[in-house]
């Protein structure tokens, strides 16, 4: 199988982690017999350093004829003076937008091998296997008309009937896939788009029977993640929401280095990232966790181009290599063997048959 992806190292430890995520595809398409054509541009930072831009044009040409995006990470300290304009978050909030990327997929789930490095108890963290869906493209983040004079600041937030429903049927499919248990997060206590929000997804459970819903408030959803979050199945909330539960969940596991991600429109086309972010205290020094960027890799795979047993392969190597006892340094506990990022994927590419050097990736840049 021949695929196009464009790769989007941005800033920070994102050419790092994204750099290992390539030598992993490369050894998938050799082991698979695929053919990836891997097409790099500029994004963030140092997009906004290139050409004055967060997303270029090129960029944006680049990833219009491709089959799926593959990100590091934006942003840094670098950037924080710039105008808003000129800030290197614009940059992925305008490629969500323009892709039009309106669910992100956040899947959180127990490592064995990394219980001990989560913040809670060994018992409750444990059994923790949930999937988190974002709306990504509505709300706050974009709605107009914003406002911020010295003493004033406005910001709207907005949501339309087609923008729930499409989200909430995602949920509801992921769900019907999964265990059955669907929570949908609001404030509709207080909210009226949150009521909106609630009376859709009342509309929409008579269409999927076989699906157990519960509505929960926000601020109760933020305890129970804490206090008992094997409970969840499916979380669906939108996009502010989203953005602050997402973060929450994603300690759980010990480390925002091994959360994946996905952001997609419902045909298959989407953006791969890893959860956490630039890193810009360690960006350089070979130290950075790129399971996340990899294992992201792996979802490309499964969720863009239907190649599930690849992307099973990649997470059994992670899983391995984290089994064996070899971790990066922001797992680091007393015992462990800490690994550079370019040793720690080493490990992974060997448990891939790495001894192959691929011959099927083609390479463009801009």
């Amino acid at each position: 199988m021949e695929k196009t992806i464009t790769v989007l190292p941005g800033d920070g430890i994102g050419p790092e982690v994204t750099e290992a995520a390539v030598k992993v595809l490369e050894t998938i398409a050799k082991r698979y017999n695929h053919t990836f054509k891997l097409q790099f541009a500029l994004i963030g930072g140092a997009a906004i350093d290139a050409c004055e831009n967060p997303l270029p044009e090129e960029t944006i040409s680049l990833c219009s004829d491709s089959d799926a995006i593959l990100l590091g990470a934006v942003g840094g300290p670098k950037w924080d003076q710039n105008p808003s304009h000129l800030r290197p978050e614009k940059g992925l909030l305008a490629i969500r937008k323009h892709f039009g990327l309106y669910a992100n997929i956040r899947p959180v789930k127990a490592i064995p091998a990394l219980l001990e490095s989560s913040p809670l108890k060994k018992e409750i963290a444990e059994n923790v296997d949930m999937v988190i869906v974002r709306e990504l493209t509505g709300g706050l983040y974009f709605a107009e008309p914003r406002k911020k004079t010295e003493d004033y600041a406005l910001d709207t937030l907005v949501y339309t009937r087609p923008e729930i429903e499409r989200i909430v049927d995602t949920a509801f499919q992921l769900a019907r896939s999964r265990r059955g248990k669907l929570a949908s997060v609001d404030k509709a206590n207080v909210l009226d788009s949150s009521k909106l929000w609630r009376e859709i997804v009342e509309e929409k459970k008579q269409g999927y029977p076989d699906v157990e819903v519960e509505h929960m408030l926000v601020d109760s959803t933020a305890m129970k993640l804490i206090t008992k979050p094997g409970a969840f199945d499916v979380i669906v909330t939108e996009n502010m929401f989203g953005d602050i539960l997402s973060d929450e969940a994603s300690v759980i596991t010990g480390s925002l280095g091994m959360l994946p991600s996905a952001s997609t429109r419902g045909d298959g086309f989407g953006l791969y990232e890893p959860v956490h972010g630039s890193a810009p205290d360690i960006a350089g020094q070979n130290k950075a966790n790129p399971a996340a960027c990899i294992l992201s890799a792996a979802m490309m795979l499964r969720e863009a181009f239907q190649m599930e047993t690849e992307a099973a392969a990649i997470e059994e190597a992670v899983f391995s290599v984290l089994n064996d006892g070899y971790f990066t340094g922001d797992l680091q506990t007393k015992g462990r063997r800490v690994l550079s990022t370019s040793d720690w994927t080493d490990k992974v590419l060997d448990e891939l048959d790495s001894e192959f050097v691929s011959e099927s990736i083609m390479y463009s840049y801009v």
